[in-house]
């Protein structure tokens, strides 16, 4: 579960300490990146931000207080999903992910590049376990979370418009939000709805 900014380079780690930000203990990562990236670590619920090495603790104390309320609903969850039983990825649920996205993704590509001029020139599927998908502007190619095939499909075409998106728009940024607003104009109450409905 990670509330994230993208940042496109290969990041290296500079430093690593415990942050303590009101009750909460926060593990910070220093890297050579542009953006800050917070995640809540299943099965305990660790917290853990990834920033730039530039960023002071000040900074970081203030990104983490203006998120307590998303990172306690996300606590809460991975609560709720440790004290339910474990989702296990079986061959057959791999592949029937795979068959469903595969499925899917003809129709869609065929909607969405007309309108969004552009065209992902690879698209794969993997299982990932702190992000939906993932670009990469400078080749195009566009990294799909393979759970997205055992869920309600409008969950797919959002991440695939918005992964889409970025081989316009590198990053979260102003012009990024205007074409998604453009594309998908509910895009954030997509996004909220996604982020309910993991799985794993």
């Amino acid at each position: 579960m990670t509330y994230r900014r993208r940042s496109r380079s290969k990041a290296r780690t500079v430093s690593s300490a415990m942050l303590r930000v009101d009750d909460l203990e926060i593990s910070v990562t220093r890297k050579t990146m542009r953006n800050m990236y917070l995640r809540i670590k299943p099965p305990t619920g660790k917290i853990e931000v990834t920033a730039p090495a530039r960023i002071s603790d000040a900074e970081i104390v203030g990104f983490v207080r203006e998120r307590r309320s998303w990172i306690e609903r996300q606590r809460k969850r991975v609560e709720e999903k440790a004290a339910s039983p474990a989702f296990e990825w079986t061959d057959e649920r791999k592949r029937a992910a795979q068959a469903n996205i595969h499925a899917q993704l003809p129709a869609l590509l065929e909607r969405w590049v007309p309108v969004i001029g552009r065209r992902p020139t690879h698209i794969t599927l993997r299982l990932m376990t702190s992000r939906w998908g993932s670009c990469t502007p400078k080749t195009g190619r566009i990294r799909l979370n393979l759970q997205l095939g055992l869920m309600d499909p409008r969950f797919l075409e959002y991440v695939l418009v918005h992964e889409m998106t970025h081989l316009w728009a590198n990053g979260h940024g102003p012009e990024f939000q205007r074409r998604m607003g453009e594309y998908l104009p509910d895009w954030r109450v997509l996004r909220r709805d996604l982020n309910r409905e993991m799985v794993w």
